[in-house]
């Protein structure tokens, strides 16, 4: 398969998490990533695990991408992030405005993912390949469409050099994003995020939380399958291997594969396009 792929992981909470986490991490890098990216928590409540895992892939011999996100944070505590990830080695970072945890009240320094681009470019120049988030399904807190494009073209005149989707099951969504972005100017590659179909109940959850749209056949078949985990994994093989296969024709820039620290079907689902 010639198009680039790229994983995302998160740091783990457990010994056990952790040693699943490498052993995935093994199968993976077989299939020649370009680089694994690093989840980062509300607020900043991983970020030390972020580091610890982002080394540990670096000296696997991977390039890592540690997310960094900037809502609750200062410019202090952004700038201490940087140099601890420019002492690391990192070369590449995903910047992103975050959730805040429960409970938090103000939002610290930055108000938006393109302040924290801003800054980032301001304090370190080009020392990192910095990736931004994209939403071909509209952002769910994006006043219109059109604000939503607006942001995503302000996160590049801040300096982003590429950005990365929120997952998507219709393609038509991704490709009119990609047009309406080259209409307004914008021409950075943007990748596409792929979510393996692993479980229902966990990708129902995901979904209704973060806005991605699952069409309703897609829905309906899910739920008739119930408690049939195997017949639930064997069609979401099939639905996203052809989802990948449609934007691999299409010419897409990479595959983004949210991988929830599993191998298994970002594997096959691989493996079946490289056939």
């Amino acid at each position: 398969m010639n198009t680039p792929v790229s994983f995302e992981f998160f740091p783990p909470k457990t010994p056990e998490g952790a040693a699943k986490l490498r052993a995935a991490r093994q199968q993976l890098y077989a299939l020649k990533p370009e680089f694994c990216s690093v989840t980062f928590g509300a607020g900043g409540s991983t970020q030390d695990g972020t580091l610890q895992t982002v080394s540990e892939i670096m000296a696997e011999g991977c390039a890592a991408a540690p997310h960094l996100s900037c809502i609750g944070q200062t410019r202090d505590s952004i700038r201490e992030r940087l140099e601890a990830y420019s002492a690391a080695g990192v070369t590449r970072i995903v910047a992103l405005r975050g959730d805040l945890p429960s409970g938090y009240g103000a939002g610290g320094e930055f108000r938006y993912a393109s302040d924290l681009v801003a800054f980032v470019r301001h304090e370190t120049g080009e020392r990192f390949h910095i990736e931004v988030a994209a939403y071909p399904e509209t952002h769910p807190q994006a006043r219109s469409p059109m604000a939503d494009l607006d942001a995503f073209a302000a996160k590049v005149r801040a300096g982003a050099n590429s950005g990365i989707t929120q997952y998507f099951f219709n393609s038509d969504a991704y490709f009119r994003y990609v047009d309406d972005l080259l209409d307004v100017g914008v021409e950075v590659p943007v990748v596409p995020g792929i979510m393996p179909i692993t479980s229902s109940t966990q990708l129902l959850r995901f979904s209704d939380a973060c806005g991605a749209e699952i069409p309703r056949w897609i829905r309906m078949r899910l739920q008739a399958f119930g408690d049939d985990t195997a017949s639930i994994k064997a069609f979401g093989l099939d639905v996203v291997t052809d989802l990948c296969d449609q934007l691999r024709h299409a010419g897409v820039p990479g595959l983004h594969f949210y991988t929830m620290n599993q191998a298994t079907a970002t594997v096959e689902i691989c493996r079946r396009l490289a056939g």
